[in-house]
């Protein structure tokens, strides 16, 4: 596959799948030709940006943070609903940056996540069958043969959202908000509340510590500027071609084609074929990418994907997302890592614990335990420190709102919990409270990877 025989429409010749079907192909174009001419949601100077701070990563020097919701809603949007999910991140960032000393790479799920691929494309309720919910871009969640039909209005809508999204994070992230002594005195309120307090006291008396240490030293937020900020990065999946393809723009300093809905966009596992549209698509831009990797991956065929994802071999390029199971971990990633390690490629491992561990209930709730997600990360930290490469991050799917959607946790929600906040649009996410969590179990995982390395260069 020659990179030269790339045009942002060559995916149009290749098997696609995953994609809407519009009754008025009219309307679709004529929507797409508005987006053509839309401003850019983000530049191309900060995609490459994120490629160096991933390459970081790559190498061991950096840590990815990147969570966010399912799957975004247009009748829950609401500022309040942004600034909670970039809170958590942040307190989950500072945990992280603490434990690993180094710096912590943060990447929302968030302006632009409204696409979902479906296990099915029909869902049945009672006597009645109608087309699945794709994600508010596409169509609507009700139940309804209108609502859901495939309206191409919708993709202005997602991105008048997106850009709405992004004016107000930009706006946390550099304007004293994301200061980092607010930050650890939300922590320490998260720490106060917690039924698991005591597990968190000794890491957050030592963050207290450091930052008495540090204004003492006369490094303060009014002294160091960097303490009032935050670089902050977006992404979604790369599922609605024909938009990512309306939103691909070629950029005047490099002459390279980037698609501006995001950041960083990501290949699902159930469209990354070697020979399919998606895979064709991301071929091309320049942005940062990720791609799913699932049970059904086989080491080979990962590197047939690696090879052409990322044929020059570029550090942060590529982040590949593993989304096993707790059940699964242990028998399938080993394999493939070992398989690029052997190919010396250059890729960022991240932790997808959340999509192999989801469990459907006799009530009819789609749920996650944390036990099981908690699971998924530790024996991917273990795998990693047996195989000799680095851990390098994780992606999950959680909201800032204090929902009931995953069972467990330090609040011990159980089945008949679920009913008091379950709110998702798709998939079960983790709450503050223990997406927080799961930040402190990685922090001992990526201290226990920092003792190992000590060890090494200890006895050498």
């Amino acid at each position: 596959m020659a990179q030269n025989s790339w045009t942002p429409q060559s995916w149009q010749q290749k098997p696609a799948r995953q994609m809407p079907e519009y009754p008025d192909q009219a309307a679709l174009d004529r929507v797409l030709s508005q987006l053509r001419t839309h401003p850019p949601l983000v530049f191309a100077g900060e995609a490459r940006n994120l490629q160096d701070a991933l390459g970081q990563v790559a190498a061991g020097k950096a840590f990815l943070l990147q969570g966010g919701d399912c799957a975004e809603s247009f009748a829950e949007f609401h500022p309040d609903k942004i600034r909670d999910t970039f809170r958590v991140l942040l307190q989950m960032a500072v945990v992280l940056t603490f434990a690993a000393g180094v710096p912590v790479v943060k990447v929302g799920r968030i302006a632009g996540q409204f696409s979902k691929p479906r296990s099915d494309d029909f869902e049945t309720q009672g006597d009645v069958t109608l087309p699945s919910y794709r994600g508010d871009n596409i169509n609507a969640i009700e139940f309804t043969p209108e609502a859901r039909i495939p309206d191409p209005q919708r993709l202005l809508m997602g991105v008048a959202q997106s850009a709405a999204t992004l004016n107000l994070l930009r706006a946390f992230a550099q304007g004293g908000y994301a200061d980092l002594h607010n930050v650890h005195r939300w922590m320490l309120g998260f720490i106060a509340d917690s039924p698991a307090s005591e597990k968190y006291e000794g890491l957050a008396q030592r963050i207290s510590e450091t930052l008495e240490f540090m204004a003492a030293c006369g490094v303060t937020s009014d002294s160091v500027p960097q303490l009032r900020g935050t670089d902050f990065y977006t992404s979604h999946e790369a599922l609605h071609l024909p938009f990512e393809q309306a939103m691909t723009r070629v950029d005047s300093t490099s002459g390279d084609w980037y698609d501006t809905s995001a950041h960083m966009l990501w290949i699902g596992d159930r469209t990354r074929q070697l020979d399919g549209a998606h895979v064709e698509f991301m071929r091309g831009v320049k942005n940062p990418i990720g791609l799913k990797c699932g049970p059904s991956l086989e080491p080979d065929d990962l590197l047939r994907l690696i090879a052409t994802l990322n044929s020059a071999n570029i550090p942060g390029r590529l982040t590949l997302i593993a989304r096993f199971g707790s059940d699964k971990i242990a028998d399938k990633l080993p394999p493939l890592i070992r398989a690029v390690k052997r190919e010396g490629a250059s890729v960022v491992w991240s932790s997808d614990p959340m999509h192999g561990n989801t469990i459907k209930l006799q009530s009819g709730y789609k749920t996650r335990p944390v036990d099981r997600i908690l699971e998924e990360v530790k024996q991917f930290f273990a795998i990693h420190r047996a195989e000799g490469t680095h851990a390098g991050g994780v992606h999950f799917e959680m909201t800032g709102e204090n929902v009931t959607e995953c069972l467990g946790g330090a609040q011990g929600l159980k089945e008949v919990d679920l009913v008091d906040r379950y709110q998702t649009a798709c998939d079960p996410r983790l709450n503050a409270s223990q997406a927080l969590e799961l930040a402190f179990l990685i922090a001992q995982g990526i201290r226990d990877e920092r003792m190992k390395d000590a060890g090494l260069a200890a006895s050498a």
